[in-house]
Parts: C-alpha cells; sequence; structure tokens
C-alpha cells in the first residue's frame, strides 16, 4: 500500500558522506517453526543468502571504540545536496556512521510509488553485522536510525518477537523519524525513541499514540515525541519552502528540526552510558 511507502528523502551528499563501501543484507534465517516442519518432511531448509549493497561510513577521529549508528533512508532513497548530513552530525558526536543504500544495487528508484516492496529488515542487520566486524566500533552499542519508511522499517526491526530473535547481533537503541505507527504493536526489544510532526499527514501522529496507548508493556522503554505544527520530513531542510509529495505535504521545520537533533543526542547518550 502506497501508506506505508513513506516519502522524504535522507539529506546525504555521497562526497561528504564518508568511505564508500559494500557489504550484504543479512541472510533470512529459517524460523525454528520452519526447520521443524521441513525435518517432518525430511526436507532441509536453508537460509536465503543476502543481498549487495551499498553504503556510506564516516567515523569520527581517534582510534576508538566508538559507538555506532545505522542510518536507513526513505522510499525516495539517498538525496544529494543536503546542508547538514546526519552522518555529519552524527560523527561529531562521536558516532561511527553507516547510511545504508537499499536502492542502487536493486536497480530500484523509489518505493513511494508502492509498485516496489524491498524487505529493508535485513538490510539493517546486514549493516549491524558489517560494523561489527571493524575493530574501531563497539559492537555492543550501535544503534539502527530511520527515516519515514527507513522509520518503519527500524520499528519493524526491533519489534520484540519479530526479526530481532532470529538474530546473532542486537541493535542497543532505535530511532525512528515520522514512521508509519500503525504497522507496528509498540512492544520494542530495545530503547527507541519517535519523532513525528504533530501534522503530517502522510504517517499520521496519531497512530503513534494510538500505538502508545495500546502497548502491553512489555519489552523496553518507549519514547515518543509529537513536535506541534510540524508536517513530515520536518527535519530536512531541502524542504524549507515545502511540497507535495504523493498528495502528502513535506515541509522543513526549523524549531521542531532543532529540538528533534537536540532530542536524539540526549536519547543516544542517555542510552550509551548507562
Amino acid at each position: 500500500m502506497a501508506s506505508l511507502c513513506i516519502g522524504s528523502y535522507l539529506y546525504v551528499v555521497h562526497a561528504d558522506a564518508g568511505q564508500p563501501v559494500q557489504f550484504e543484507s543479512a541472510a533470512v534465517k529459517p524460523t525454528p517453526f520452519q526447520v521443524r516442519i521441513a525435518q517432518q518432511n525430511g526436507h532441509v531448509v536453508q537460509a536465503i543468502p543476502g543481498t549487495p549493497l551499498n553504503g556510506y561510513l564516516t567515523r569520527p577521529p581517534g582510534e576508538g571504540k566508538f559507538p555506532a549508528v545505522v542510518v536507513l533512508h526513505g522510499c525516495s532513497g539517498l538525496f544529494p545536496g543536503g546542508e547538514k548530513t546526519w552522518s555529519e552530525r552524527l560523527s561529531s558526536w562521536g558516532y561511527v556512521v553507516l547510511v545504508v543504500d537499499s536502492f542502487s544495487t536493486r536497480g530500484i528508484k523509489e518505493t513511494c510509488d508502492g509498485l516496489h516492496f524491498v524487505d529493508r529488515v535485513y538490510d539493517a542487520y546486514g549493516a549491524l553485522e558489517f560494523l561489527s566486524k571493524y575493530s574501531f566500533v563497539d559492537p555492543q552499542r550501535i544503534a539502527l536510525m530511520g527515516f519515514s519508511a527507513g522509520g518503519i522499517t527500524t520499528l519493524e526491526a526491533v519489534q520484540l518477537g519479530g526479526a530481532e530473535r532470529l538474530m546473532e547481533g542486537k541493535f542497543k537503541a532505535a530511532i525512528a523519524y515520522y514512521p508509519n505507527c500503525s504497522a507496528a504493536n509498540g512492544d520494542m526489544a530495545v530503547p527507541t525513541l519517535i519523532l513525528i510532526g504533530e501534522l503530517d499527514d502522510w504517517t499520521p501522529a496519531k497512530k503513534c499514540q494510538e500505538m502508545m496507548a495500546h502497548r502491553s508493556g512489555k519489552g523496553s522503554p518507549v519514547q515518543l515525541d509529537v513536535f506541534k505544527g510540524a508536517r513530515h520530513a520536518f527535519v530536512s531542510p531541502g524542504f524549507k519552502t515545502g511540497t507535495e509529495h504523493y498528495g502528502h505535504r513535506e515541509e522543513y521545520n526549523a524549531a521542531a528540526a532543532d529540538q528533534s537533533i537536540s532530542d536524539v543526542r540526549v536519547f543516544l547518550r542517555g542510552v550509551f552510558v548507562n
């Protein structure tokens, strides 16, 4: 459905976003149920190999070990020309950053139109595995951060009892900018921060508020920040004049952007220090 193929560019300038790297999405492992059924029928079920992916790695100066953040773009993919990229921002705070390009190796330009579906949860865990092998990265302190459709993937990747239970490596925390919360039940395996605009007409804040109200209380703490007067893509300075994208309003909001960036910094510091 188009409602789950959310817009919003992640503003990353390739030339400035760090070193180009290649890695693979995580292999899709069979569930214990699938293994059991296969064995009962005399079959062996194999994991589905990962997909080759491109990414952009940025690191702070020094030897480390540094905490790290895996970043997932929205349904429009990576967009060149950002004024202040998250790679630059996060690395200036002392984090290694791996921006995942989920589209180029798959020959996809965008998924906003609903014509393509990519299960990007395994992209996130492939990035986690890739980062964990670096000597300057602390594998116990890696967070996942996604924007819009990438935010949906972020919530899915850390939802309690979901894909995370099949993975050996675990994220330490999760940050989702303007995700569609109707796709999540609110029970997360790791501390999670959700940031969304009050006036977002693509991924309504109401859906996240409803998710929070119906949480079972299991799992880790979830923090929902709703920004007054803000629309979809409020943290992206490329939308200063506002634009319509697939019938939805995307518009930068300086006050909301600044506050959300501060919230992200405080959240990451609290998670990784504690």
